[in-house]
């Protein structure tokens, strides 16, 4: 893929989830394409990426959900943009409370389309800015902190640690 193309992509994925078209969302994936996210999990194909989108994403965030992407990089088959996203919060318990996040993107590409997305982004930052309680809060860094360490990735990192004499 290329520069040109990924920043097309990118601006259909962006338009989509900000929308909440969980059919358009879906379609910049790949048919087995993964988005990894980290407050609803993984979601693996065009059916479960459109649901997550519309049925669990923009239930939550709701209608002035924006995500807009900067400073895009590709190498062809791999890709990052750094990102700022907001919503107004839609769950119960934080109803009305604004949230602004920033992250960075990674996307993983294969025949014109993502086949893996991760994001890297400060959740503990949205969730005070929600009000979340330290005890919740608490309970919510260390699953994700279990998640990071139990990650192949992660433990193939580890391993690779220099011994130290």
């Amino acid at each position: 893929m290329t520069q040109n193309e990924f920043e097309d992509l990118l601006r259909r994925f962006s338009a989509a989830a900000e929308s909440g078209d969980g059919q358009a969302f879906a379609e910049c994936f790949t048919s087995d394409g993964v988005y990894h996210d980290y407050i609803y999990g993984d979601h693996t194909g065009h059916a479960d990426i459109a649901y997550m989108m519309k049925d669990l994403f923009h239930r939550d965030a709701g209608p002035d959900y924006r995500w807009e992407m900067f400073d895009p990089v590709c190498n062809g088959s791999i890709a990052y943009a750094s990102s700022l996203s907001s919503f107004t919060s839609n769950v119960p318990d934080f109803a009305g409370r604004q949230v602004v996040i920033d992250g960075i993107s990674r996307f993983v590409l294969r025949d014109g389309l993502i086949c893996d997305y991760s994001e890297s982004v400060n959740g503990g930052v949205a969730m005070a800015q929600l009000g979340v309680a330290a005890p919740r809060l608490e309970k919510v860094l260390q699953r994700w902190s279990r998640q990071l360490l139990e990650q192949p990735a992660t433990q193939a990192f580890l391993a690779r640690a220099p011994k130290i004499v």
